[in-house]
């Protein structure tokens, strides 16, 4: 079974450009490929996951991929899915977040091996181009009608799409061609969002060198209403733990909808296609079964063994288990209920606090809490967990 054809089983494929020439290319010989990564935040996050997860399979089968971080394009920023401008970056803030994704991506690729994944940034080329000759050399070969249609222009149009975006598309069309001569990258992996932006990379292949090139996009993660999955209560499900810890990271994927469960196991685990049918076969409570084991293989990919086993027995902990095992978190003295959520980190702001307090939503030991200050007794112990709802349990220490 080639490569394709794996992706294709786990339910990662979307589009492609020349499929089938693709599907016999891949069944004969071992390719270059690449998936880009624009560096506009310090971390990954779950979006990214899926592409990073196919290049594993890619590689896996014997594939090289390249990793190309946006040195040059994260100073522009694509407009793909965006209501507004990206915020401006320096080189310096770039160069930052590309050392931590760097980092993050050796969890899931071999960079030692025979097919080496390598690091390529898009900087070195695209941050020394002369204007005019790229104009003329490039730009010569996109057509404005056809970029107008694309998706992530269309939805800009209406509230404004500035000059400095609408070159976006060319960049990365930019960089594929580059990954070509360069490299003998021939084929482009990335998210459905992508779709306008790696059809123009083969396109310009296409007509600056008469070869064929390929691009293949991936599933996003969505939920059953179609809404992009990876969305909590504090933002997004970053693969930083510093930014989503463990235990929030293995939480998130225990409570996703059980409809969805056999479809993130294909997509976010390297379990078997087999163990998975049989795990996601019920629709009663055993499918928490699947829940846990679905949420200790990612968790364990993202953080590593140590750290999955410590969120797994804090998950358990937190519903009936060992308290000794509970997420726990030290603060300064006070009886103030908002403040100490806020300090805990369970709400963003005193506000949401007394908000989900007046709820019904907080309790303290097994008390629903129905003031904004602890109980007498319960202050002067200085210990207590605290409950947001069903599924945050933290224990509190006042120091």
């Amino acid at each position: 079974m080639n490569a394709l054809q794996v992706l294709k089983e786990r339910g990662f494929l979307k589009q492609m450009v020349n499929g089938e020439s693709l599907e016999k290319l891949l069944q004969n010989e071992k390719v270059t490929f690449y998936v880009g990564f624009d560096p506009t935040a310090d971390s990954l996050h779950i979006g990214h996951y899926i592409p990073i997860m196919a290049m594993a399979h890619m590689q896996r089968a014997g594939h090289k991929p390249i990793c190309l971080f946006g040195g040059g394009t994260a100073m522009v920023g694509d407009p793909s899915g965006r209501n507004d401008l990206r915020s401006m970056l320096t080189r310096e803030q770039i160069q930052h977040n590309v050392n931590n994704f760097k980092n993050q991506i050796k969890r899931f690729l071999d960079f030692e091996g025979e097919n080496k994944a390598i690091v390529v940034d898009n900087g070195d080329w695209l941050l020394n181009l002369n204007y005019v000759d790229f104009l003329r050399d490039i730009g010569v070969c996109f057509s404005v009608n056809r970029m107008l249609t694309a998706e992530c222009f269309k939805q800009r149009l209406e509230r404004g799409l500035c000059f400095l975006e609408f070159n976006y598309m060319l960049m990365q069309g930019y960089d594929f061609y580059r990954l070509f001569l360069d490299y003998g990258c021939v084929l482009q992996l990335g998210g459905d969002d992508q779709w306008s932006n790696m059809i123009a990379g083969e396109d310009l292949i296409r007509r600056k060198t008469g070869k064929e090139a390929y691009a293949v996009t991936c599933s996003l993660l969505l939920k059953s209403d179609g809404t992009k999955m990876g969305k909590t209560s504090k933002g997004a499900l970053w693969l930083d733990e510093n930014k989503t810890t463990p235990y929030e990271f293995y939480q998130y994927f225990r409570n996703i909808e059980d409809q969805k469960v056999n479809e993130c196991m294909k997509l976010l685990t390297f379990m078997e296609l087999d163990e998975i049918e049989e795990l996601t076969k019920y629709n009663d409570e055993r499918i928490n079964i699947a829940k846990e084991r679905l949420a200790y293989e990612v968790t364990k990919l993202v953080h590593g063994t140590e750290k999955a086993d410590e969120a797994r027995k804090q998950a358990a902990a937190a519903f009936g288990g060992n308290e000794e095992d509970m997420p726990c978190v030290e603060i300064a003295k006070t009886n103030f209920i908002p403040d100490i959520m806020v300090e805990a980190k369970i709400t963003k702001s005193k506000g949401e606090a007394r908000t989900l307090i007046s709820g019904g939503g907080v309790s303290v030991n097994d008390t629903k809490v129905t003031g904004l200050t602890l109980p007498d007794d319960v202050f002067e112990k200085g210990e207590f967990i605290l409950h947001k709802g069903k599924k945050v349990h933290v224990k509190v220490i006042l120091k």
